[in-house]
């Protein structure tokens, strides 16, 4: 399976860069009690920074608003989905766990500041593309309705679209039942290398402390 940066999207965001991990033979379940409590109190500690700061202040989100904006998404009717996440730390309407992979998922979003997704790699076909959505791209999604992906980041394999930083789609979502998995981290674009690699890594080492199995990492960026 090979995942690109499609010229479409680079042009308008030259720096882009995205940290791809592929994880084989993990074990997703009820996340274990550091999993929560890390969550936990790193939300308790975002909520009294949150009483202090605006939403922008913090460097990801700004950025992220920066790039749908450049790329034909209003942030303001669909923002990022790590903004979503503050927004919710800010109302102190916390994130409860669901599963091993999602908690980790939306702790390490909420620390990075980025938006993070995780797609179960046996509902994927052929090869990944992110891109700019185009009309027909769109999928029933995680918020419970579809979603039209036009003029959006997303990413697409052979059955088309199925995730972008907004949110993402039904039918590639995580499940307990999952074994193989493909976990995309939409870096910050002035993120250098060296970082983006460490990021990637630091993400990968503790998800598979959690899940078992192996991992590998890459990071994709434009052309």
């Amino acid at each position: 399976m090979e995942i690109t940066v499609s010229a479409n999207l680079s042009s308008k965001i030259p720096e882009f860069k995205v940290g791809v991990i592929t994880y084989e033979n993990i074990e997703v379940g009820p996340s274990p009690q550091m999993v929560k409590g890390r969550l936990q109190l790193f939300q308790e500690a975002l909520f009294f920074d949150l009483e202090e700061k605006e939403l922008t202040d913090f460097s990801g989100i700004k950025v992220w608003r920066e790039i749908f904006k450049a790329t034909g998404t209003n942030p303001s009717r669909y923002r990022p989905s790590v903004e979503a996440l503050y927004r919710r730390v800010k109302k102190q309407n916390y994130l409860t766990p669901i599963h091993s992979a999602i908690d980790l998922n939306n702790f390490f979003s909420l620390l990075y500041e980025v938006p993070i997704g995780i797609y179960d790699a046996e509902k994927l076909t052929g090869d990944i593309s992110i891109k700019i959505g185009e009309g027909a791209d769109g999928y029933d999604g995680l918020n419970g309705r579809f979603n039209s992906m036009e003029n959006m980041i997303t990413s697409a394999d052979h059955a088309g679209a199925f995730g972008s930083p907004y949110v993402d789609s039904e039918r590639t979502k995580v499940t307990e039942e999952t074994k193989k998995a493909i976990q995309i981290i939409y870096l910050q674009p002035n993120t250098s290398t060296t970082e983006a690699n460490q990021l990637t890594k630091s993400l990968m080492d503790m998800f598979l402390e959690i899940h078992g199995g192996e991992g590998t990492y890459s990071i994709m960026e434009g052309y």
